[in-house]
C-alpha cells in the first residue's frame, strides 16, 4: 500500500486523546467554573498544586474553595471573582494574586482568565490558567548568581575562559551578518540575561533617534520596534540619559524612580525596571546610537566591571555598525560604476524599448553583465545582452572591452548580419590578454516597409531571447545559438530570423534571472516564461523590474533590455 513519509509520521490518535494529553502537559495549572462558580474541569497541574487528590477538586466552589479571605495570611486584600473580571466577555489577568491549597496554604499565582465558550452549555463560565510564582522566584534567583559569580570573576579584574567565549560568540553573531537590523537583533538576545535583564538597542537618525533592537527575559514582553506601530512611550529619565549621551556624553548610570512616582505606563514600567546602564555606540567621533540595559529589583545593581563589560560590548558594536556603513557605502559606489558603464537607450519611432540592472545585494563589487541598444546607419536597431564571468575589477574591465568593439565591429559593418559580428568579436577575444569566459545575444531589429518589424539574432553561449505576444504566448527563441565567444574564431556563426507581431515584447537578460542555487535553470526558465506572459500588459520598464525583483537571486547580479513592438503599424 502506498504511503507518503507525512502520512506514516503523523500518530494514529483522536483530536479527543490528543487534546487530554496537551491539557494534562500544559505545564500549568488550568480549571473551568460554569456560571455558578463551580469547578467543572481541571488538569493534574491544578490538583497537584493546590494539594488536591485526583478528582476532588470537580464540584468545588471555586471563589469559596480557593480565594483567602482578606488578611489570610498573605498579606494581600481579598480578590474579586473570577466571573466579575470575565462578565464583559474580555480576558483577564494578575500577577500577585494568592490561592488557598487544600491543607490551609496558601500559593501566590500569576493567573489569567478567558470567557468559556457559550457553546459548550455551561453558561457564562470561565477558564483560569495559573501559574506558581514562586518557580519564577527561583529563576530569578539563578539570574542573581550568574550575575553575582559574574562580578566576583571581574573583581579580579580578569576574564576566564567563559567571558572571552562568550565576547567571540557576540562579535561573530555580528559580523557574519552585513544587515545592520539583523545583526543588532542577535546582540540584544545574546545579552539577555547574561549581562541585564532588558537590552534596548537605539540608532541615531540625524537629530533624533529610533529604536532598533529590543529583548526581554520574558519572551513576548516588549512591543516589537520593527512592526509596532505605536510602542510604549521610553520612561522620561531615560529619554533625557540617551538624549545626553547621543550627544557625546559618556555612559550613563541611571537610578529608575520606583513604581509610586511611574503613574503613566511606559517601557520601564513594563519590564519592572529598577536601574539601567545607557551606553555610547560610539567610535572615534561618530555616535552610531545607544545602547540601554536594565536590571530589575531581583538582580543585583550594574556594578563597575558590569560597566567595563558594557562598553566593550559597545565598542564592538560600533565597530560592526562601521564596517556594515562602510560596506554599504562601498557597494553604491559599485553599484554607480557598474551603471556608469552601461548604456542610456536611445529613442527609436515605433519601438519602446526599457532596461533594468540590479547588483548583486550581498557583494560590494563590479560585475560583468551588460547591456547595449544602438541604432545602426540604416536606422537598423541593435540590442545585445551580454555576461563575463566574475564579480571584480577585472570582469567590469573585460565586459566594457567587449561592449565597446562590439559596438565598434556593428557600427563598422552594418551591412553584416549577427553571426558575422559575433564572430569577429571571437577573432578578438582570441587575442585578449586575460581572456575570461563570456555569453552574449546579438539582435538587429529592422523595420519593414509594411511598419512591423523583423529580427535577426545569433547567440554565443547565452540564455536564449524570450518572446512574448500580445495574446500571452511567450516563446524562447532557440535558434542561431553556439558556443561562447572565443573559443573558436574561425567557425562560422548562425543567425536566426523572425517577424515580430505587432505588441509582441523581445526580452533579453542575463544567467541570475533564472539560475540560482536553489533552482535549477530548468525551473528558473519556466518560471520567467510564465510570469512574463501574465504580466505582459504591464509598461515595459515596469515589466522588466517586477521580473528582476520576483525572479532573480539577490547574490548574482541581473541585467534585462526588452523591447516592444507597436500595437497597430501604421
Amino acid at each position: 500500500m502506498d504511503s507518503s513519509p507525512e502520512t506514516d509520521a503523523v500518530p494514529a490518535v483522536s483530536s479527543e486523546e490528543l487534546m487530554a494529553a496537551l491539557f494534562e502537559a500544559a505545564g500549568a495549572g488550568v480549571y473551568a467554573v460554569d456560571a455558578a462558580g463551580r469547578v467543572i474541569a481541571c488538569n493534574p497541574w491544578a490538583e497537584r498544586l493546590l494539594g488536591y487528590a485526583p478528582g476532588t477538586l470537580i464540584g468545588v466552589d471555586a471563589h469559596r474553595a480557593l480565594h483567602p479571605p482578606a488578611g489570610a495570611g498573605s498579606g494581600l486584600p481579598a480578590q474579586r471573582p473570577i466571573l466579575t473580571d470575565v462578565a464583559q466577555g474580555k480576558q483577564a489577568s494578575g500577577d500577585r494574586a494568592v490561592l488557598l491549597r487544600a491543607d490551609g496554604g496558601t500559593l501566590q499565582v500569576q493567573w489569567t482568565a478567558a470567557p468559556l465558550p457559550a457553546e459548550m452549555g455551561y453558561g457564562p463560565g470561565a477558564v483560569v490558567v495559573f501559574h506558581d510564582v514562586s518557580a519564577e522566584r527561583e529563576r530569578a534567583g539563578r539570574r542573581a548568581d550568574r550575575y553575582a559569580h559574574s562580578e566576583t570573576m571581574r573583581e579580579q579584574a580578569e576574564y576566564d575562559l567563559s567571558e572571552v567565549t562568550w565576547l567571540s560568540e557576540l562579535t561573530l553573531a555580528m559580523v557574519s551578518t552585513l544587515d545592520a537590523n539583523e545583526a543588532l537583533e542577535r546582540l540584544v538576545r545574546l545579552l539577555v540575561p547574561r549581562l541585564a535583564d532588558t537590552a534596548l538597542i537605539d540608532l541615531a537618525d540625524g537629530p533624533t533617534h529610533h529604536r532598533t533592537a529590543s529583548a526581554h527575559h520574558a519572551p513576548g514582553v516588549l512591543p516589537d520596534p520593527q512592526h509596532d506601530a505605536a510602542p510604549l512611550p521610553d520612561h522620561p529619565a531615560h529619554t533625557q540619559a540617551l538624549t545626553q549621551v547621543l550627544q557625546g556624553a559618556g555612559t550613563q548610570n541611571l537610578k529608575v524612580p520606583p513604581t509610586a512616582d511611574r503613574a503613566e505606563a511606559d517601557l520601564f514600567t513594563l519590564v519592572e525596571a529598577q536601574e539601567a546602564l545607557i551606553v555610547p555606540l560610539r567610535l572615534r567621533a561618530t555616535t552610531f546610537g545607544a545602547l540601554t540595559l536594565t536590571r530589575e529589583a531581583a538582580s543585583p545593581p550594574f556594578n563597575e566591571a558590569d560597566r567595563v563589560l558594557a562598553e566593550e560590548v559597545a565598542r564592538r558594536t560600533a565597530l560592526s555598525l562601521d564596517n556594515t556603513r562602510l560596506h554599504a557605502a562601498t557597494a553604491d559606489i559599485a553599484a554607480t560604476l557598474q551603471r556608469a558603464l552601461l548604456t542610456d537607450l536611445p529613442t527609436v519611432e515605433g519601438l519602446e524599448l526599457a532596461a533594468h540592472y540590479r547588483p548583486a545585494q550581498r557583494a560590494a563589487e563590479v560585475g560583468g553583465d551588460w547591456y547595449d541598444a544602438f541604432l545602426l546607419d540604416d536606422g537598423d536597431l541593435a540590442l545585445v545582452i551580454g555576461d563575463v564571468t566574475g564579480h571584480d575589477i577585472q570582469a567590469a574591465s573585460r565586459m566594457s572591452e567587449l561592449r565597446n568593439m562590439l559596438r565598434a565591429l556593428a557600427v563598422d559593418r552594418p551591412e553584416e548580419h549577427p553571426g558575422q559580428i559575433l564572430r569577429r568579436l571571437d577573432t578578438a577575444q582570441a587575442r585578449l590578454t586575460l581572456a575570461d569566459s563570456a555569453t552574449a545575444v546579438l539582435a538587429r531589429l529592422h523595420p519593414t516597409p509594411d511598419k512591423t518589424w523583423e529580427m535577426t539574432w545569433s547567440v554565443a553561449g547565452h540564455p536564449p531571447p524570450l518572446l512574448i505576444t500580445a495574446d500571452g504566448h511567450a516563446t524562447y527563441l532557440t535558434d542561431g545559438h553556439a558556443m561562447l565567444l572565443g573559443l573558436r574564431p574561425t567557425a562560422e556563426r548562425p543567425i536566426a530570423r523572425t517577424r515580430l507581431p505587432a505588441d509582441a515584447t523581445v526580452l533579453l537578460y542575463t544567467d541570475g534571472l533564472v539560475e540560482s542555487r536553489t533552482q535549477s535553470l530548468d525551473n528558473g526558465m519556466t518560471r520567467l516564461r510564465h510570469h512574463a506572459a501574465t504580466r505582459r500588459c504591464l509598461p515595459l520598464p515596469q515589466l522588466v523590474a517586477e521580473l528582476a525583483v520576483d525572479l532573480g537571486d539577490t547574490r548574482d547580479d541581473i541585467t534585462l533590455i526588452a523591447a516592444r513592438t507597436p500595437t497597430h503599424p501604421e
